[in-house]
């Protein structure tokens, strides 16, 4: 399968994430670490009992102390053809949370974005948060400007063309230290203790992401697409806190996908990589 940017077959790439996701899960099981199905990947298992039919992609999440571990040992866990990315592991990565993907296939993202890996599902750490709601929303604005400046530091400065805008993102670039603020973001992430404080977070959802440490609770069986995987607790309180009225299907023009700019099944992105040298 290789194709541009809106003309991959939408379902054989469900399908292929989704085995992903049984690998991981089944890893998960083996190794007594808890996880959730997050964000639309939840949203599809109670409305759909599987993928939103638009959805290209697949979100689950861990407590901190069990993202930890599994970061420290998902090289011996997976299985040989996937691999945990997250900057710690891959300093081209930025941002807050990891992937895990397939090395025998090639995903570019976007044409301005110098990332390039497998096809992959999205793992992010549920973190501790200040109770109080002005701390909450400093510390989410905090996250929004660390993630905005990494975007800014990876993508084409010519993205919009050769004109002004192309002139402030390379002065910025050269004023940037991806590295430096990678470790201030992590050090955000970490700033409050998730096992003493009864609220949480992800903060890439801003506010809709902070929510009471209850509402994930024990991991509990959903189905999704055909198999038993592990949602919250409490789901239709999660997807209120989320979504608002999650059950309504939105209009075309509110449905929300990647539309990835190159995808490959079938070639390793490091060979693909190579190619391109």
């Amino acid at each position: 399968m290789q194709n541009n940017a809106q003309s991959y077959n939408m379902r054989e790439l469900q399908l292929y994430i989704n085995s992903i996701l049984l690998a991981f899960d089944k890893m998960c099981r083996e190794h007594n670490l808890q996880y959730y199905l997050v964000f639309g990947t939840l949203l599809g298992a109670v409305r759909h009992k599987g993928f939103i039919p638009w959805d290209d992609d697949i979100d689950v999440a861990l407590p901190r102390p069990q993202y930890e571990l599994f970061r420290q040992h998902a090289h011996e866990w997976l299985p040989e053809h996937l691999e945990f990315v997250c900057h710690e592991t891959d300093k081209n990565y930025v941002g807050g949370f990891g992937k895990v993907q397939d090395k025998n296939t090639t995903l570019i993202e976007r044409k301005h974005f110098d990332y390039m890996g497998g096809v992959y599902i999205d793992i992010f750490p549920i973190d501790g948060i200040s109770d109080n709601p002005i701390k909450q929303r400093l510390h989410c604005m905090r996250y929004k400007i660390y993630d905005k400046l990494l975007y800014i530091a990876k993508r084409d400065p010519y993205k919009h063309g050769r004109g002004f805008n192309a002139l402030a993102v390379k002065t910025a670039q050269k004023l940037i230290s991806i590295e430096g603020v990678s470790k201030r973001l992590r050090r955000l992430m970490l700033r409050y203790d998730y096992e003493r404080l009864s609220t949480t977070c992800i903060l890439l959802g801003g506010m809709h992401g902070v929510m009471p440490k209850k509402i994930y609770g024990t991991p509990t069986p959903i189905e999704f697409e055909g198999e038993m995987l592990m949602g919250v607790e409490m789901p239709d309180e999660y997807l209120k806190l989320q979504y608002g009225d999650y059950m309504t299907i939105p209009d075309e023009q509110h449905r929300r996908s990647h539309n990835f700019y190159y995808l490959n099944l079938n070639q390793p992105y490091r060979e693909y990589k190579r190619q391109q040298l």
